[in-house]
């Protein structure tokens, strides 16, 4: 059974910092995807980043380039999700997901996996 359990959310002032991880299990995620959504009360989840487990190719949300950085670790079968400079308008709960390698990582239809999530909160 696959599972994905985030961690690492909390309460943050503006300008700082916190990383979230995501461990996954039950299976090889060797041809999969691995991405980050975050969905703010009121609004859609929406994509923030993503990596391919094996090839380590990235893609972000244009609000976080710059701030946010994906990244995994085979040998622990975690993908992080390191950001800084957090705004108040980063404030959401962050889930990671998996899905096989050639979806379409920015929308949330082809991924097959999903955590429960982790609450980001950003003060100003």
């Amino acid at each position: 059974q696959v599972q994905l359990v985030e961690s690492g959310g909390g309460l943050v002032q503006a300008g700082g910092s916190l990383r979230l991880s995501c461990a996954a299990s039950g299976r090889t995620f060797s041809n999969y995807v691995l991405g980050w959504f975050r969905q703010a009360p009121g609004k859609e989840r929406e994509f923030v980043a993503s990596i391919s487990w094996s090839g380590g190719s990235t893609y972000y949300a244009d609000s976080v380039k710059g701030r946010f950085t994906i990244s995994r670790d085979h040998a622990e079968n975690t993908v992080y999700l390191q950001m800084n400079s957090l705004k108040p308008e980063d404030t959401a709960v962050y889930s990671c997901a998996a899905g096989r390698r050639g979806i379409v990582v920015f929308i949330t239809l082809g991924y097959s996996y999903w955590g429960q999530g982790t609450q980001v909160t950003v003060s100003s």
